[in-house]
């Protein structure tokens, strides 16, 4: 076989060797460069060299000791992140060892020389010259201490407020004393509320109702105030406070003596209702038998501190549910709203913890679409803190019960002002689905949820919810001082759920004015008990 290049380089012939003359031809490309390639091609490799060039220098500088050449320096840096690996740290292996260990609460028992702030820490680190294990050690016994103090620090918090919110202020229990002699001296202190000619409007629906219930007088004439002051249309408000027998005689007396014409305003007590006087009443038999279960598996408040294992925010949770409010049969009564007002077609309830600052007529213009509870949800909003409730944050999905029948990230809802349709309600079976799955928390030992009565409610009103404007609803003024007294002012009506209650004094003073602007402080009732503004 024999080769033939033209001059040109254009052709190449090939000639097979047996003589026979058969060739292939294959032209060539142009030889010529073009000048824009040249170009392209200068400004590459002016940029690859000043690539090296950097990482050399960066190389230098880090201090790497390991002796490496430009290009091995260049392959070592580049080489990992493109096969996809990570690079090594430069962290000591020990030290990883050490302070992935478990901590153990007698690790730094009976040390005293551990540091107590980083600056210690440091000094010690700088004195001694220690090796990478030593530092390690040091570090490890500092953050262990530190936590064990953090831990106690925030279940001491939490005992104190817990020990603060579920305590009745001298002034408060001043106040009911002194309603409680007017209305056994003074005959205007005992006034029919509302008088014979309104009594009428009671079961009229034509009216706007709304339900309190409440055995805190002060933080019942706050709603009742702020309610009516609001109001458009006063005359056509009525509300129905309930209350206990003990706190019937002063909060008929406070509302006797300062009425809040032209609103109608009834004050009844619980025993006083036709359908509790009558036979077994669930609502005190699952009271009953709740307290029985706590006192038995909870162990008061010390116990429950005591406990070393637990995080701080389960002991928290834990001490909330021994408040005495979720064993309040004022709590748990408004389940019961269509027999206690079988006259009604639609009510609003409201919470003793909440400002109205609108007028809430408008929520009798909602349409609920056939269902029961008109609330707000609370798993999305501005608020990430607060707006953040779904199932999983009341209910144990840890319990194959709960697991098989809801889902964990349903979002959660608000009770403190709920439109009820009680038309709705009593067709619908939310009532007995309530007192089921409150009898069958009580054999699992309330393992299912541990506090209050929303649980219960979110799982008997599931199905039943319809939501509205957030606008109608702030939440969280009680437990977190991160709402802002101009985004609170903002809000329909504001609800200061939590331990944070505007009448104790671990209520957060930027927002209690929000509350106490409905107090007149010159009230001689008010002053007598010295009960003041801030």
């Amino acid at each position: 076989m024999q080769l033939h290049i033209s001059p040109s380089l254009r052709h190449v012939t090939v000639l097979p060797g047996k003589g026979v003359r058969e060739f292939i031809k294959v032209k060539i490309g142009s030889r010529r460069v073009s000048y824009r390639m040249l170009f392209y091609s200068l400004l590459f490799c002016t940029f690859l060299v000043r690539f090296v060039f950097v990482l050399s220098a960066v190389d230098s500088i880090d201090g790497d000791h390991s002796k490496c050449s430009t290009i091995g320096c260049l392959g070592k840096r580049i080489g990992p992140r493109i096969l996809g690996r990570r690079i090594e740290s430069n962290v000591p292996e020990v030290i990883y060892q050490i302070l992935d260990k478990p901590a153990s609460k007698d690790e730094v028992k009976g040390k005293a020389d551990i540091p107590q702030t980083l600056e210690e820490f440091m000094a010690e680190m700088k004195e001694s010259r220690s090796d990478a294990k030593t530092f390690a050690l040091r570090l490890r016994e500092m953050i262990v201490l530190l936590e064990q103090r953090t831990r106690t620090a925030k279940i001491q918090e939490y005992l104190y407020r817990h020990v603060a919110s579920s305590s009745i202020p001298k002034q408060l229990h001043c106040l009911a004393l002194k309603l409680a002699n007017e209305h056994s001296n003074n005959a205007a202190a005992r006034l029919q509320l509302p008088s014979a000619e309104l009594v009428p409007a009671l079961v009229d629906n034509s009216y706007f109702h709304f339900v309190l219930a409440s055995d805190n007088v002060l933080a019942a004439s706050v709603v009742a105030t702020s309610l009516v002051k609001n109001a458009l249309r006063p005359e056509k408000f009525v509300l129905h406070i309930i209350t206990d027998r003990k706190t019937y005689s002063p909060m008929q007396a406070w509302f006797s003596l300062h009425p809040l014409e032209p609103a109608i305003i009834e004050v009844k007590a619980l025993h006083q209702f036709d359908w509790l006087s009558k036979g077994k009443v669930p609502v005190l038999e699952a009271m009953e038998k709740d307290q029985r279960v706590r006192s038995q598996f909870r162990g008061g408040s010390s116990a429950i501190v005591a406990n070393n294992t637990e995080k701080p925010q389960v002991i928290a949770a834990k001490l909330q549910a021994l408040s005495p409010k979720y064993n309040s049969l004022m709590n748990h009564i408004r389940i019961h709203l269509p027999e206690l007002f079988p006259s009604l077609n639609k009510v609003v309830f409201l919470d003793d913890d909440v400002v109205i600052q609108t007028d809430l007529s408008p929520l009798w213009d909602i349409d609920m679409n056939g269902k029961v509870n008109g609330a707000v949800e609370t798993c999305r909003g501005e608020d990430s803190f607060v707006m953040s409730k779904r199932f999983k944050s009341y209910l144990n999905f840890s319990h194959p019960l709960i697991a098989k029948n809801f889902d964990p990230n349903e979002c959660a809802w608000a009770y403190g002002m709920n439109i009820f349709d009680l038309e709705a309600w009593r067709k619908s079976n939310i009532t007995l689905t309530y007192y089921h799955w409150l009898e069958e928390n009580l054999k699992s030992d309330l393992s299912l949820w541990q506090l209050g009565t929303l649980p219960p409610g979110l799982i008997s009103f599931h199905g039943h919810v319809h939501v509205i404007d957030p606008f109608w609803h702030m939440l969280g003024l009680g437990y977190q001082d991160n709402t802002t007294l101009a985004d609170a002012e903002t809000a329909g009506v504001i609800h200061f759920n939590g331990r944070a209650k505007p009448w104790l004094d671990i209520a957060f003073p930027q927002l209690r004015p929000l509350w106490a602007k409905y107090i007149d402080f010159s009230d001689k009732f008010i002053k007598g008990c010295h009960i003041r503004a801030s």
